[in-house]
């Protein structure tokens, strides 16, 4: 008995010790900051027109755990950020709301845009214009080289997020897999980035980028509509001669309609018209 006592009698003083010694580490003051940060004009301007009335928030301040830390990345510069916001909302947006009704984008939207200022360049000497990430999340670079009133610069930048928004609609509902794999399967490869355009187009496919494979064919089909007046869409097509080569084109097309229509109930052509008045709209703003 005297030695269990003596055994019980050195844990509680060690347990003490280590309680007392515990309390003398503990910081006096809380070293996290619990402070609510102070809302800027630009950041109620995002709650405005995105996350409020689309639940979209919007990341441009820099935040490592949001982009590929492999690569040179920097933020975008915050005079840029409104400007290339305005842009999604005016042609993106409120395209996709005026045909497909005021709660399309509120339904099917990724909730979070990431904005990175320079170029995503990759080993292989191609530049990524943007990423969608499991239909939750699209990344938007080269922010700082957008001019407003380009119609390049403007296209090529809505090019983007048409193109990724099709794979979140894809997503959310397949497109015809089967019928859209017969019509140029001979056509995609891996080293898309060393075919010329017109060498692609007189394969079947409306860009390079389409022949990486049959989903990025058909985002690149649905955006290239989109981004294109019917003139300009007319144009592209009377410059592929071949005719085997443009009937593909044209058969692609009709199921990119068909999937708009019986999937969405939406117009395509009528969303491309609409996505066309509000480039002007922001090229002559």
């Amino acid at each position: 008995m005297k030695i269990f006592k003596t055994y019980k009698t050195v844990v509680i003083a060690g347990v003490l010790l280590l309680a007392s010694c515990a309390q003398e580490d503990q910081p006096k003051e809380s070293q996290l900051d619990f402070s609510v940060p102070v809302k800027t004009d630009l950041d109620k301007w995002i709650g405005t027109n995105f996350l409020d009335p689309y639940n979209i928030a919007v990341y441009y301040e820099w935040n490592q755990n949001l982009v590929d830390n492999n690569k040179y990345l920097f933020p975008p510069l915050v005079s840029k950020v409104q400007p290339a916001m305005e842009v999604v909302k005016k042609i993106w947006i409120d395209s996709y709301s005026t045909i497909g009704g005021a709660n399309f984008v509120k339904k099917i939207a990724p909730r979070e845009f990431v904005l990175v200022g320079g170029v995503n360049l990759n080993t292989n000497g191609t530049v990524t214009l943007g990423l969608a990430e499991a239909g939750q999340r699209v990344s938007l670079f080269q922010i700082d080289n957008l001019n407003k009133k380009s119609r390049a610069s403007v296209t090529q930048f809505i090019h983007t997020i048409q193109h990724e928004y099709v794979h979140i609609l894809n997503q959310t509902k397949p497109f015809d897999e089967q019928a859209w794999s017969k019509l140029t399967p001979s056509g995609y490869t891996s080293t898309w980035y060393n075919e010329a355009t017109a060498t692609s187009r007189s394969l079947g496919f409306i860009t390079s980028y389409a022949r990486l494979n049959i989903y990025e064919d058909f985002a690149e089909t649905a955006a290239t509509i989109l981004t294109s007046s019917k003139a300009e869409y007319d144009a592209i097509l009377a410059g592929v001669t071949d005719a085997t080569a443009k009937a593909n084109i044209k058969a692609k097309e009709a199921i990119v309609v068909k999937y708009y229509k019986d999937a969405y109930n939406v117009d395509f052509y009528a969303l491309r018209d609409e996505a066309q008045k509000n480039t002007d709209a922001v090229i002559n703003n």
